[in-house]
């Protein structure tokens, strides 16, 4: 109960915490995706 009751009052910041890193882990997601498919279609434009 001790454990739960800490992972409680802790939880306020590791949800903000959380979100954050996840938002910024979207973002760099996101720019991965983009980045590699502009990569692909500068390949497949100078492929074909």
């Amino acid at each position: 109960m001790a454990e739960h009751t800490d992972g409680q009052s802790a939880g306020g910041m590791d949800i903000a915490e959380q979100q954050r890193t996840y938002g910024a882990f979207v973002k760099g997601i996101t720019w991965l995706a983009g980045a590699s498919a502009v990569i692909l279609i500068f390949l497949a434009l100078f492929n074909s």
